[in-house]
């Protein structure tokens, strides 16, 4: 069972609902009863009109309104009522409250968004998408972890390789602080390749690559763009004249599929890793078929013991802060 946060989404608590059903996921959807069409077979309704917009300063608003949709569903998992919790509105919003009742995993010093990058046929994953504007070494070497982790058990990439997002490819390139995470990730027990630039951002050259926030935010929105940049042009070129058309008219199926590897909602959402529990973070801007995409993720990471597994890589690395053996709420279908 998936708990769905219904608000908050630009598209609205409709296409939410639209996207839970076609998930195929049994989920318990947190939203207003009034403009929704009620439970089925797949679907409890929880009635939650209260939302939690950007505007309002996370942590005050997550006190203040314990009736709030992505609050309900936060506790919800919080108490095992669901394994996993997807929320396509405000992203302080769900990282707080997710925090406040889902809580870290014990060891670890902050949760990282991880989103995958679109780059076509070869799943990448970059954290932190935006959670954590200034880390620390030991916050980066923690990432790498989750990260690999993370592919190796939702994704099935055997042996992930790490790379660490700086200005240049040497060893001393970076700021202090990426200079020192790259010592302590090159002496660990990771498949770690070094440094890449952002111009390998979309390379296929690594796996995971791992980065502070601000930057991590930064490269997904410049990604986004162009690809959305790409697919305008495309379409414009093909349309251009008869003889284009023609040559679009051949490569149809091929430009199809690199508009669907480039699309958001291909992806669903962005993971938040380092939770006694499952979140996904969906697109605000998700139509129905990313949102579905983004509980099928939330489902695939509790059948494949995602935060388990995730607790014990941090724990055999010996990447967690000094505190007893990792815990975690463990999965419930």
């Amino acid at each position: 069972m998936i708990a769905v946060d219904a608000n908050g989404a630009d598209s609205g608590v409709a296409t939410v609902a639209e996207g839970a059903r076609r998930s195929g996921v049994p989920v318990i959807l947190f939203g207003p009863a009034a403009e929704l069409d009620g439970p089925s077979a797949m679907i409890d309704l929880v009635d939650a009109p209260v939302a939690i917009g950007n505007h309002e300063e996370p942590a005050r608003a997550v006190r203040a309104k314990p009736e709030a949709s992505i609050v309900q569903a936060a506790k919800a998992v919080a108490e095992r009522r669901a394994g996993g919790l997807v929320s396509a509105g405000a992203t302080g919003a769900t990282l707080t409250a997710s925090l406040f009742h889902i809580k870290r995993l014990r060891g670890v010093h902050r949760p990282a968004i991880a989103a995958l990058v679109p780059v076509p046929g070869h799943p990448t994953l970059l954290l932190d998408g935006g959670a954590n504007v200034e880390v620390r070494p030991e916050h980066l070497v923690q990432f790498a972890h989750m990260g690999a982790a993370f592919m190796e058990a939702v994704h099935g990439v055997r042996r992930p390789r790490v790379g660490l997002l700086s200005v240049g490819e040497e060893a001393k390139k970076g700021t202090p602080d990426v200079v020192e995470a790259h010592e302590r990730l090159a002496a660990g027990q990771l498949n770690f390749i070094g440094n890449i630039e952002g111009r390998d951002l979309t390379a296929g050259v690594a796996d995971v690559i791992v980065t502070d926030g601000f930057t991590g935010n930064v490269a997904i929105k410049v990604m986004e763009g162009t690809a959305e940049m790409l697919a305008r042009v495309s379409a414009a070129a093909v349309r251009g004249s008869p003889l284009s058309a023609l040559g679009g008219l051949l490569i149809r199926g091929r430009l199809g599929d690199l508009r669907r590897d480039l699309d958001p909602d291909t992806t669903g959402g962005a993971i938040l890793l380092g939770l006694r529990g499952v979140v996904v973070i969906a697109h605000g801007g998700a139509g129905s078929d990313g949102i579905a995409n983004a509980i099928r993720l939330a489902r695939r990471a509790v059948d494949e013991h995602m935060v388990e597994r995730t607790a014990a890589a941090l724990e055999l690395s010996g990447a967690l802060r000094s505190a007893p053996a990792a815990s975690f709420a463990p999965a419930h279908d």
